[in-house]
């Protein structure tokens, strides 16, 4: 379901990848119940024309169930650990001047790549939570 690269894409606006996250979602937040007759019924290919058509955007997001807003709670916390160290780590040394200068040219194009990302995964945790 999530494609081989096994991770979702999100933007600043939305999630880019909304098809994957969207089916994603529904499917582990269905009780087994659900689950089974959504499989039985081939809901596979039968989404309604509403889904479909409806962007992941942040306003979505903040409004998704309980139980799906806390298993993206969870996922984005759990990607955050996987860092090696956190945003305010991140806005240190691009604010500390002569630290950031002792980079390589790769190494602060790297920083910015990462605290980008955190950012964009703190956004997500305000809205789901």
């Amino acid at each position: 379901m999530v494609g081989e690269e096994g991770a979702f894409v999100l933007g600043w606006e939305e999630v880019l990848t909304e098809e994957e996250l969207s089916m994603t979602l529904k499917v582990l937040c269905m009780s087994e119940e659900e689950f089974k007759e959504y499989k039985e019924q081939d809901g596979w290919e039968d989404d309604s024309d509403e889904e479909e058509n409806s962007a992941l955007s942040n306003e979505v997001l903040s409004r998704l169930k309980p139980p799906c807003k806390k298993l993206l709670y969870d996922s984005v916390l759990l990607t955050l650990e996987s860092y090696g160290s956190d945003l305010k780590a991140e806005e240190d040394l691009l604010n500390n001047k002569e630290a950031y200068e002792k980079l390589s040219r790769r190494e602060q194009q790297a920083l910015h790549v990462r605290y980008g990302q955190k950012r964009i995964l703190h956004q997500l945790l305000e809205l789901v939570h």
